[in-house]
């Protein structure tokens, strides 16, 4: 049972492009939160891959990892996820193994198996219809293969640089066929709890109970996203929040935007089986004051029994993001 003290907490960013701005500001946000992680003490900084989204900014997700990097001295930074199926595990290979050769120590490679985008969009990213998403283990595999590559001879395609370089490498996901992969080939496991709720536990319990260890893990280590959003008070807390709440009703009509600003009411947005939806999606998030997140935060732990938990906060005001984030990182060191 892990110390709830000991827990690292994370930060989880969609570099969020709020209404009325660009991902140009998107970025220099990003900047900033990730900045003020490290001087907080957060563990790790992810960012994740969404394609065709207004109000994402991070579809090149090792790019945007490569901009924060330059900028930030120790904070481990990574991918929450790469949506492997998109890509030639080659190109990964190639640009994860440019950003450890420049950031030694601090770069993650976090994959994902979905695409991250809709049909068309699949589509446009040159992703076949059939066959990508079965490949997935084999992937995985070939890239931990080079990564792990210690014999004289070399293999005769490899990534230049990346053979070698022992980048850690995450499996992630929002059901139960990561937490069976993650636990086979011994790798680290994080669920995305914060979008995809419902098999949390199962997929927690799965992946510990049939994990092998590996020359890369020698027992299992599962991490847990769940959204964050604090203020002063509940009631500011709850303001904020409808910002998301906003985002995932607009998703779901198959009308994804900018993050929309707060609203005071959300009764007159969303229609009863919306409100259903969004609320079942999002009941992984803790929404109030410090010491509601600090309960929140410890009711997390002592359920999952989780070895590192990663906060998300979709908030449209660039100062009350950075102070939600600072009043979870104070909750944490409170427990």
């Amino acid at each position: 049972m892990p110390d709830k003290k000991n827990v690292p907490l994370s930060v989880l960013d969609l570099a969020p492009i709020p209404l009325g701005a660009s991902a140009r500001d998107a970025f220099h946000n990003s900047l900033s939160l990730a900045q003020q992680s490290e001087k907080l003490g957060f563990h790790r900084y992810w960012l994740a891959e969404h394609h065709n989204m207004t109000g994402i900014a991070s579809a090149a997700t090792s790019v945007l990892i490569g901009y924060l990097a330059a900028n930030t001295q120790t904070l481990r930074l990574g991918s929450g996820g790469v949506m492997l199926p998109n890509h030639s595990p080659l190109v990964i290979a190639e640009q994860f193994g440019t950003l450890e050769s420049l950031y030694p120590g601090r770069i993650d490679l976090g994959l994902g198996r979905a695409p991250g985008s809709d049909q068309r969009t699949m589509m446009a990213l040159r992703r076949h219809m059939a066959g990508h998403v079965d490949n997935f283990p084999a992937d995985v595999a070939e890239l931990i293969g080079w990564f792990d590559h210690a014999g004289q001879e070399m293999p005769a395609v490899q990534p230049v640089p990346g053979t070698g370089l022992k980048i850690p490498v995450w499996l992630l996901g929002s059901s139960l066929y990561s937490a069976q992969l993650a636990a086979q080939l011994g790798l680290p496991f994080a669920f995305a709890s914060h979008f995809a709720p419902d098999m949390l536990l199962q997929a927690l319990h799965l992946y510990r109970e049939n994990f092998k260890p590996s020359a890369r893990l020698d027992k299992p280590y599962a991490m847990v996203c769940v959204n964050v959003v604090a203020a002063d008070s509940e009631r500011d807390a709850r303001f904020l929040f409808t910002s998301m709440q906003q985002q995932f009703i607009n998703l779901r009509r198959g009308k994804p935007g900018p993050l929309p600003a707060p609203v005071e009411n959300m009764d007159n947005l969303w229609s009863p089986s919306e409100q259903y939806g969004v609320q079942q999606a999002l009941s992984m998030s803790v929404i109030g004051d410090k010491e509601k997140v600090r309960q929140g935060l410890a009711a997390l732990m002592r359920e999952t029994q989780a070895d590192e938990v990663m906060v998300n906060g979709q908030i449209f005001d660039t100062q009350a993001r950075l102070y939600s984030f600072e009043l979870a990182m104070q909750a944490h060191q409170s427990l």
